[in-house]
């Protein structure tokens, strides 16, 4: 898959490291498409996830990445978007994995978790990984889609 643009959405909690995560991306190559709160003010997660998510289910953006304190939160209501597969990851092994296996599209990062650098790491892992398509990783991503049309998501 080639990557263009890359939505990126952060809480109050997480702006400096989305700043730096934003730089990282632009010093890439990378388009992106930033969702941010407005500067000191306390927002609720759920609606950047959301916002992130649907850019990229709607295909305004290739992949995503959210950052909240812990990243569990961003990836919670990410995942309640149909055709999101949301991961949280505070090393890079998990996050290249997470795009090898699970077809992951959207990675959620701790800003109280990692630092700057670490995160970087981790991004850089997940963005050079492919999905490894056939077999059994693409079956069990057809299992997921499936749980997600009983559901109706």
């Amino acid at each position: 898959m080639s990557v263009e643009c890359i939505a990126l959405g952060c809480d109050h909690a997480a702006t400096d490291m989305l700043a730096a995560i934003s730089n990282h991306l632009e010093w890439r190559g990378y388009n992106i498409l930033v969702f941010t709160p407005p500067e000191g003010k306390s927002v609720d997660y759920p609606e950047y996830a959301e916002m992130v998510a649907l850019a990229v289910q709607g295909k305004r953006a290739d992949l995503g990445i959210l950052v909240c304190g812990t990243g569990a939160g961003m990836c919670i209501a990410a995942n309640k978007v149909r055709g999101i597969r949301a991961v949280v990851c505070s090393e890079a092994f998990t996050a290249k994995l997470s795009k090898e296996h699970n077809d992951s599209n959207i990675l959620c990062i701790g800003a109280r978790v990692v630092n700057n650098e670490t995160a970087a790491e981790i991004i850089d892992s997940w963005l050079n990984a492919e999905f490894e398509a056939g077999g059994r990783h693409e079956r069990r991503v057809g299992l997921i889609k499936g749980i997600e049309e009983k559901q109706g998501k």
